[in-house]
């Protein structure tokens, strides 16, 4: 039997900004390695044990979700679209009810998107380790040893004197907030609690009833919501109005908390939630005097600081800092003391506050067939930096308010512009007049990067009226 791996990615993670924004949070950013968070993930829970894994994510991200798994050549079991974010507890119910409907005896191992377990094959261990208690009937949650004092996250207190195997799950005793720094130094030397990772393993049948018995509410919104869904393009779309009823609540509130089939499986290899940019620079690897660097950045004279460039034209120079977090991208800048890394959180909410678009857009706009930035942006003019990828094309479109010129700079450009369709080669250009119905496509077999010029009295992007669209955006 297979174990279904459930993968959450619709998350925002607000705390690594600038770098982790609304429109393309943290999961789908290179910030250990050469892979994604997201592609990490989906890579952990491969192999002979896994089936393809199911993942929930948001209508912004499905493309972006199917682009990155395909980069490393994984094909998703599924893609459940969540009308908006309800957190844990309806997303874990939906998958459940999807997978249930598949497979009466499917076993989920849910897990978040974004975290980073370097050793995937301890973990896979781990995971087998847990699965005879899962099949008994237990709710199976992860719990990492803990290495410090740590703060910022929730504990799980492990019952003692149960005579349960070491290395099999333990009986748990209770879930505990996240403690002060006084009352997490008490639980480090109590020996008995660990992190809890947020990872769980049971079968869809026993998550299921747990939700019959503890939030029937929920229950019959979910499964509306899943009856209703409509396919989309190989997607699955929740239904939005039944889904919406669904109360916001994580898992651990909902069920966990209520249930009395609870089992907790300790893990102690390294992990990190990244939760801030402290655990961003421990993860890095600093080197001797603490010092993290990510591209084009220098440290001169510095103590446990991060620096962290995101931009090959902005070069990062810190000189004589300790205990600092300085994070450089095009268009913003973090600076902050390391020992208040969570607090970047309650800086996006100011800047939330005062409308500002850095808070939440991130500079690069991803869209299905490829990705664009604003380089220069006047009273009436833009100009973009465009990239269309193999085969994707742009929906058929016009405008109301802007002409555009079009310069192909590298691959070749299938240009259509009323009843005209051409080919355009690197140096060429091709200008869409104001009102012309006009469509971009890539026929070669590399990325096609154009320089695309605005001009107008308007140049919002929802100046777009689409005719056709192969990614049925409306």
């Amino acid at each position: 039997m297979k174990i279904f791996p459930v993968i959450l990615s619709g998350g925002s993670g607000t705390r690594l900004w600038p770098l982790s924004r609304k429109s393309y949070p943290k999961q789908f950013s290179n910030l250990i390695g050469d892979q994604t968070l997201f592609q990490s993930s989906v890579a952990r829970l491969s192999g002979e044990a896994y089936a393809a894994p199911l993942i929930l994510t948001n209508d912004a991200f499905r493309f972006i979700v199917v682009e990155q798994m395909a980069a490393i050549h994984s094909q998703p079991g599924g893609i459940l679209i969540e009308p908006e974010g309800r957190n844990t507890a309806p997303a874990v119910l939906a998958a459940a009810l999807w997978l249930s409907a598949r497979d009466a005896d499917a076993v989920m191992l849910v897990a978040p998107s974004d975290h980073v377990i370097p050793d995937a094959a301890a973990f896979q261990a781990t995971v087998a380790a847990a699965l005879p208690r899962a099949l008994a009937g237990d709710l199976v949650t992860f719990g990492i040893t803990p290495t410090r004092p740590e703060t910022g996250y929730g504990y799980l207190e492990v019952a003692t004197g149960t005579g349960a195997p070491e290395g099999a799950p333990q009986p748990l005793a209770r879930f505990v907030e996240k403690p002060d720094a006084a009352r997490a130094t008490e639980m480090l030397a109590a020996g008995n609690y660990l992190w809890n990772a947020g990872i769980f393993l049971f079968s869809a049948r026993t998550i299921l009833e747990a939700f019959r018995a503890h939030a029937p509410e929920m229950f019959e919104t979910v499964s509306a919501a899943v009856d209703a869904a409509a396919t989309d393009l190989g997607f699955t779309r929740l239904a939005a109005e039944p889904w919406s009823a669904a109360e916001d609540i994580s898992i651990d509130y909902a069920i966990m908390e209520k249930a009395d089939n609870l089992s907790v499986m300790p893990f102690a290899g390294d992990w990190s939630d990244l939760g801030d940019w402290a655990a961003v620079r421990s993860q890095m690897g600093p080197d001797q005097n603490g010092v993290s660097l990510s591209g084009p950045a220098t440290a001169i004279d510095c103590e446990d600081t991060l620096l962290r460039s995101e931009d090959e034209r902005v070069e990062l120079v810190g000189i004589g800092l300790k205990d600092i977090v300085a994070v450089a991208m095009p268009d913003a800048v973090l600076i902050a003391d390391a020992n208040r890394s969570q607090d970047v959180k309650i800086a996006v909410a100011e800047l939330k506050a005062k409308q500002v678009k850095q808070a939440e857009a991130f500079p690069k706009d991803h869209r299905p067939w490829g990705w664009f930035e604003s380089l220069v942006i006047g009273t009436r003019f833009q100009v973009k930096r465009i990239v269309v990828h193999p085969g994707a094309a742009l929906s058929l479109q016009s405008h109301h308010h802007r002409s555009e010129h079009w310069i192909v700079v590298e691959g070749t450009a299938r240009v259509t512009v009323d009843d005209e369709v051409k080919l355009i080669s690197e140096n060429q250009s091709v200008y869409i007049p104001l009102g012309a119905v006009h469509r971009m496509e890539n026929p070669g077999k590399v990325d096609m990067v154009l320089i695309e010029v605005q001009t107008g009295s308007y140049l919002g992007e929802d100046d777009i009226i689409r005719y056709e669209d192969v990614y049925a955006r409306s």
